[in-house]
């Protein structure tokens, strides 16, 4: 797995940050807005099936100034790391992944999400941010257990979830609203202990 270093404090919700030679994941800040909007917005099209039906509001400036205080809060309070992906050579913005329903107690688990812009999908940068994260979420957040779902036939997404490890374990029946419709999906996870298997490798 490539080399990597992140940072968190708890006090401090904007210094989390996960990074390698070549991306940096961290909090989203206000000043991200003009390029998280023209990447939201020239990728509409490409991310709307995946994702809950957008809302009227969906890419102003107000919303997404809410966002990003949500997503402090979230991370202050230990129930959510949402985390926006940058190239770091330029700092151009990729897409993002959450680290969400962090669950402690006999759970110690929590679930992931992401989204990549069409113009970069399909060139290994989610792959690559995913080796960043599961080690943050093993040894930094000290969890157990990641999960992931997705639409069945959402090739691409479970293409990237089994080659970075992940484990398929289950069918769910009306899982989630995406899109303004209710769809089935397939349950995948990642254990601690998966890891020390070499399961995680670098193909680029």
């Amino acid at each position: 797995m490539p080399k990597s270093v992140f940072r968190f404090l708890s006090r401090q919700p904007e210094a989390v940050e996960i990074e390698d030679a070549n991306y940096v994941l961290r909090l989203p800040r206000y000043q991200d807005f003009n390029q998280w909007h023209k990447l939201r917005s020239a990728s509409r099209g490409f991310l709307e099936r995946w994702e809950p039906t957008w809302r009227r509001d969906e890419l102003t400036e107000g919303s997404y100034r809410a966002r990003v205080i949500r997503g402090k809060q979230e991370y202050a309070s230990g129930q959510a790391v949402p985390l926006l992906l940058f190239h770091r050579e330029n700092m151009t913005l990729l897409g993002g992944i959450t680290i969400g329903y962090i669950r402690r107690g006999a759970a110690q688990s929590c679930m992931i999400g992401y989204w990549m812009g069409e113009a970069h999908a399909g060139q290994g940068h989610m792959f690559a941010a995913l080796q960043l994260v599961i080690p943050y979420i093993f040894a930094g957040l000290e969890l157990h257990r990641i999960e992931a779902a997705c639409i069945p036939d959402n090739a691409r997404s479970i293409r990237l979830l089994e080659k970075a490890g992940f484990q398929r374990e289950g069918y769910l029946r009306g899982y989630l609203k995406i899109n303004g419709q209710w769809h089935d999906h397939v349950m995948f996870s990642l254990l601690a202990t998966d890891t020390d298997k070499g399961r995680i490798t670098d193909s680029r």
